[in-house]
């Protein structure tokens, strides 16, 4: 059995008035935010989802539903901390995190630094071991449209006992 394991994550949100826009545990100033149960955190969200899937956990819905109170406005980070420990316990560590974000709107390199230190923090890991990247989708769809954002992840990890 290989110690090395890949994982992928996809996420998904609306982005509507009235809602803070928290992207990598950094607050950006805009007009919008993302619709969901916790902060919505849609890079944060894909990460999380990329590391239960290496370590073959469940899915970050089933972790954390949607349904449960206590999960009303978290902070994902909180959640991505539960992850990391999670992965801990089943003799996982983090290799790296390459993290992308599709948004038309706003622009996000000042902030990339911050939600990779973000990511970072809550794995325990250094900020070198993360990776934020983001693009444009050249108008097309709904990331392009302005109506959502979308973020991948693809994490290693390494299983240390077996």
């Amino acid at each position: 059995m290989t110690n090395l394991r890949i994982g992928h994550g996809y996420d998904v949100h609306r982005l509507v008035p009235g809602r803070k826009l928290i992207l990598g545990g950094v607050e950006i100033p805009w007009e919008k935010g993302l619709l969901g149960h916790s902060d919505a955190d849609v890079l944060v969200h894909a990460v999380m989802d990329a590391l239960a899937g290496a370590a073959r956990l469940e899915d970050i819905g089933k972790l954390f539903p949607d349904t449960d109170p206590a999960y009303k406005g978290i902070s994902s980070l909180k959640l991505l901390e539960e992850v990391g420990r999670l992965l801990e316990e089943r003799g996982f560590a983090v290799v790296n995190v390459d993290a992308a974000l599709l948004a038309q709107a706003p622009k996000v390199a000042p902030y990339k630094a911050r939600m990779a230190e973000n990511i970072a923090a809550a794995l325990g890991i250094d900020a070198e071991q993360v990776n934020v990247k983001a693009t444009t989708e050249e108008g097309l769809g709904f990331t392009g449209d302005g109506s959502g954002m979308a973020a991948h992840a693809v994490v290693l990890v390494e299983r240390l006992c077996l």
